[in-house]
């Protein structure tokens, strides 16, 4: 029978989503017979529920701080919310649960994997709960109902399995991105064909899928360098912040301004230095296309921690102060040994292949005799 597969996510950013995406597609390579589906989990729960679930967008917007004490709290404990208060609003997620009757579940967020093994729990359910840890360790990844996580990195594996996951359930894959990060087009050819100069400092500047993030600060920090550099900003689905920028700066000629494209492996392959909030799909795709990252304006709470993990693998640095950006870029600059430095260890972290080896050790849980992972 061909496997029934079912992939859980959010639109809490865009990694939960491209991570969903490129594992789907994944499986569908391997099994094409297979019956894939990905769902916004919070569209199969109720309203007042979806209002709970994100109500962490008040505290963040309003006092950052707050938020970043409620989300230790939530980082540190065994759950991420009440039990009751969870079976009650994701009642109809367990009715779609029931009647897909999935041979594996996946959980690209947190908690959805605690929805799925709630539901698990509950029903007596027989599926296989596999957790998709996506730089974002929690303790309450760690539910006896899950029988597999997949890590992003062996740092990540380990804090699993010191909070008490099984050594035995838990694999290093890397964070799934798109196929397309795995097969990049030549550096030359490629900045050629996106019209930048040969001689000049490339630098890219992402605000991630929502386009979140403060611009023009980081057009004055970089202003202060006062050496030829050519910028391009990536807005993602923003519109008005598109339009904003092409208004403000769009007349400059280092400057381009895009919205939402679909050649992002050119770009950062074409790219010398990423300047980015540290999200965990931003930052995978970049190590694919050997592209450190100067970390800008992170969230509070996990966004930070990726920003220390980026430090300890020496693929990027973080930039605490606004005023800190433009030191960074200069010290780079005078210093190519050490920016070539960055680049190589960015290469080193590279996973282009982690959705097809994510889907192959799912595989593995249903049919042990699926190939290895490629890095295996």
């Amino acid at each position: 029978m061909p496997p029934r597969i079912l992939i859980l996510t959010v639109p809490h950013g865009a990694a939960h989503q491209r991570a969903a995406r490129a594992l789907r597609s994944a499986f569908l390579d391997l099994r094409p017979e297979a019956h894939v589906e990905v769902i916004d989990t919070l569209q199969f729960c109720a309203r007042w529920f979806r209002a709970y679930y994100n109500s962490y967008l008040i505290p963040l917007r309003i006092s950052p701080g707050l938020w970043r004490w409620i989300e230790k709290i939530q980082h540190e404990s065994e759950s991420t919310g009440p039990g009751w208060l969870y079976r009650k609003g994701a009642q109809p997620l367990f009715r779609y649960l029931h009647s897909f009757a999935p041979d594996v579940v996946l959980a690209t967020e947190v908690g959805t994997c605690e929805l799925a093994a709630l539901y698990k729990r509950q029903a007596q359910a027989s599926f296989q709960l596999v957790g998709v840890e996506l730089m974002d360790f929690n303790r309450a990844w760690i539910q006896p109902e899950v029988d597999l996580f997949l890590t992003t990195h062996v740092d990540l594996a380990a804090e699993l399995v010191t909070a008490g996951a099984p050594v035995s359930k838990v694999v290093t894959t890397g964070q799934p991105i798109d196929a397309g990060f795995a097969s990049l087009p030549e550096r030359e050819s490629t900045r050629a064909r996106l019209g930048i100069k040969n001689d000049a400092l490339q630098l890219l500047i992402l605000f991630g899928g929502t386009g979140h993030g403060n611009p023009e600060r980081i057009f004055q920090e970089i202003s202060r360098v006062g050496r030829s550099l050519q910028m391009v900003m990536i807005t993602g689905r923003n519109q008005r912040l598109e339009k904003r920028l092409r208004r403000r700066l769009g007349s400059l000629p280092q400057v381009r301004v895009l919205g939402w494209v679909d050649n992002m492996q050119e770009w950062m392959v074409a790219s010398d230095l990423l300047i980015s909030k540290p999200g965990g799909g931003t930052l995978t795709e970049g190590f694919a296309c050997g592209l450190p990252m100067l970390a800008f304006d992170p969230l509070p709470g996990n966004e930070e921690r990726t920003c220390q993990w980026i430090e300890k693998w020496g693929a990027g640095i973080w930039i605490r102060r606004p005023e800190d950006l433009a030191p960074a870029i200069a010290s780079l600059l005078a210093d190519p040994p050490k920016l070539a430095a960055l680049r190589q260890q960015a290469r080193e972290l590279a996973r282009p292949h982690a959705a097809r080896d994510g889907a192959l050790a799912v595989l593995n849980l249903l049919a042990p005799q699926v190939p290895r992972p490629s890095g295996a």
